[in-house]
């Protein structure tokens, strides 16, 4: 616990001021829910100050590990027990297109299994690598890519139109050019 140490008490409160919106967006992600990510969140911020002295260096790895355990264990509890319905909505006038985008692709990700949601969050929304997603998963690295393949196939399913999006031709630089290469010899 911080007890009486002010600097401590200081350095936790100033970490929770300026990383709880990216903690909570995490969380959101994970759960698909804003109340549970909020509950989430504020369970990894109390294990986190139990231990705070030791993790003062660098607390994010740390938390973001146990929102990612929490989360496991919250699904693993609830198995079962929660049926994802469709998302009522249909047309929705008046929206940005990206907008639309995100409210589907929140839905989407709202109708994948918790495990296929997380890996999804820490590999493309976190940015994670393979062997980064394994650790804070607490799997092997070929359960990662068997889980991220699983996912996006999922997720092609639920929101064809989402799979459309290529990422990469939205980034500008070189491309190579369509023609066939010619024999030159």
């Amino acid at each position: 616990m911080l007890g009486r140490d002010g600097g401590a008490e200081s350095a936790f409160d100033e970490f929770v001021a300026g990383r709880y919106a990216a903690l909570l967006r995490t969380a959101y992600l994970l759960t698909g829910n804003h109340h549970d990510a909020e509950d989430l969140v504020q369970v990894a911020l109390v294990k986190a100050v139990g231990v705070w002295r030791r993790i003062a260096d660098d607390p994010e790895p740390y938390v973001r590990r146990i929102l990612v355990n929490e989360n496991i264990s919250r699904w693993r509890r609830h198995r079962g027990r929660e049926v994802v319905t469709d998302v009522p909505g249909g047309e929705r006038p008046g929206r940005a297109e990206a907008l639309d985008d995100r409210l589907d692709l929140a839905a989407a990700l709202a109708r994948l299994t918790p495990k296929q949601r997380t890996v999804l969050v820490l590999r493309y929304y976190e940015d994670r690598t393979e062997q980064q997603t394994a650790a804070l998963m607490g799997v092997a690295v070929g359960t990662v890519k068997s889980q991220t393949r699983d996912a996006l196939a999922a997720l092609k399913r639920v929101a064809p139109h989402l799979a459309a999006w290529d990422p990469c031709a939205a980034r500008p630089g070189p491309t190579a050019p369509a023609t066939a290469r010619s024999s030159s010899t």
